[in-house]
């Protein structure tokens, strides 16, 4: 297990990563009941990405996935009790996807 290398950041697609820590959080929380285990998922979904957004779109791109992957969650909240938990989670996760697939994933 000592020899398990990441692939190179730039051969990552982090569409699916950024849904999976989002989706992946929410679910691993809630069916837990700890919170922050769903934490965790979403943490290191998101330190994946990040690398990838770094050595593929540079700083500002990071700077802006960051925010939106960590405004998602942050907004998914007050959002899930205007339309639910799942269509909010859901929400945010494909607007995060969506905006690291058009900023850093085409490339």
């Amino acid at each position: 297990m000592r020899d398990m290398k990441l692939r190179n950041a730039k051969d990552v697609s982090t569409a699916p990563f950024t849904a999976l820590g989002l989706l992946g959080g929410y679910l691993v929380a809630r069916e837990t009941g700890i919170r922050p285990l769903g934490g965790v998922v979403l943490g290191l979904a998101g330190v994946y990405s990040g690398r990838t957004w770094l050595a593929k779109g540079g700083p500002k791109e990071t700077a802006a996935l960051t925010a939106l992957y960590l405004g998602g969650f942050g907004a998914s909240h007050p959002l899930a009790k205007k339309v639910g938990a799942w269509p909010a989670v859901i929400g945010v996760a494909a607007a995060s996807a969506a905006a690291s697939h058009l900023l850093v994933d085409r490339r």
